[in-house]
């Protein structure tokens, strides 16, 4: 019976990093298009100086994750392996 909650812990832990890699991008710059969308939309030609900031941050963010996923599929290609156990991700050797 401990093999299926094992199985179970897996399959979660699995579809969570889909959706937050698989979806959770696109959903990212969808949101980033629609923050941009509003910071021009307001009546009177009046620029919304906060939307425009949010769609940039959400856009920094795609572009991270997009880099940090190179970076990993490039680490591993080399026989190393992406650390995090500092505040920002090193390549390190693996052991």
């Amino acid at each position: 019976m401990n093999n299926v909650g094992f199985a179970l812990d897996g399959a979660w832990r699995v579809l969570l990093a889909g959706l937050a890699l698989g979806a959770g991008l696109p959903i990212l710059f969808a949101l980033g298009i629609r923050s941009l969308a509003w910071s021009g939309a307001a009546p009177g030609g009046l620029v919304r100086p906060l939307g425009r900031a949010i769609g940039y941050l959400l856009f920094a963010v795609v572009v991270a994750g997009i880099l940090l996923g190179i970076t990993f599929i490039v680490a591993t290609g080399f026989g190393k392996a992406l650390s995090f156990t500092h505040v920002y991700p090193t390549i390190v050797s693996k052991h």
